[in-house]
């Protein structure tokens, strides 16, 4: 569960976020939508726990995931050691399962530099879920790849999340992927202290 009673978020004398109050149930998906520069990535920033300058509470679960805009891989590791260094006490198998999983099988000893963008996003993807976490923080994860590997990346995150389980909110400017992934969507909106979700 995922319970968020942001009350202000400024960046100095500038209001982002004014007051927003949602629940994210365990399985259960939400999609934030709104315009570009609206403060969807900072509310997930707050959400994460990346971003604590802020008022208001929010209570998340331990285990958690976050999968940025960009893969944020180590360049100089292996796609096993990228997991592995995230999940110290993982066992090889399971890395190696989830690898396969993702469609990544027999790529283990490769450095993300050798992988395509679909494949280091699937990477991302590997690392994130291999924990079986308990929430789950995706930021705009299928931007900027091409529609076959948007699509077929896009059923793969379903598909893992529905064998997760987490508690899932992700930022989306693709009605198309809020359709097919989430339960509920939320739009942030414009408001006079800052952003707020809209009615």
């Amino acid at each position: 569960m995922i319970r968020v009673d942001i009350q202000s978020k400024n960046f100095g004398a500038t209001p982002v976020l004014g007051s927003i109050r949602f629940d994210v149930s365990n399985g259960q998906t939400i999609a934030l939508v709104g315009p570009s520069g609206i403060g969807k990535s900072t509310l997930l920033r707050i959400v994460s726990g990346i971003d604590s300058d802020f008022r208001g509470t929010v209570v998340r679960p331990e285990k958690q995931a976050v999968v940025f805009q960009e893969p944020t891989l180590l360049p100089w590791r292996s796609a096993l050691e990228n997991l592995c260094i995230i999940h110290p006490n993982l066992p090889k198998d399971r890395a190696l399962d989830m690898l396969e999983r993702v469609g990544l099988g027999g790529m283990a000893a490769l450095f993300p530099g050798q992988l395509s963008l679909g494949q280091q996003r699937r990477l991302s993807l590997a690392r994130a879920f291999v924990g079986a976490p308990e929430m789950l923080i995706m930021d705009e994860p299928f931007v900027s790849l091409d529609a076959q590997t948007g699509r077929a990346m896009l059923t793969l995150t379903k598909e893992l999340i529905a064998e997760t389980g987490p508690a899932t909110l992700f930022v989306t400017h693709d009605i198309h992927e809020a359709d097919v992934l989430a339960d509920r969507v939320l739009k942030l909106q414009a408001g006079p202290q800052g952003a707020i979700l809209a009615v």
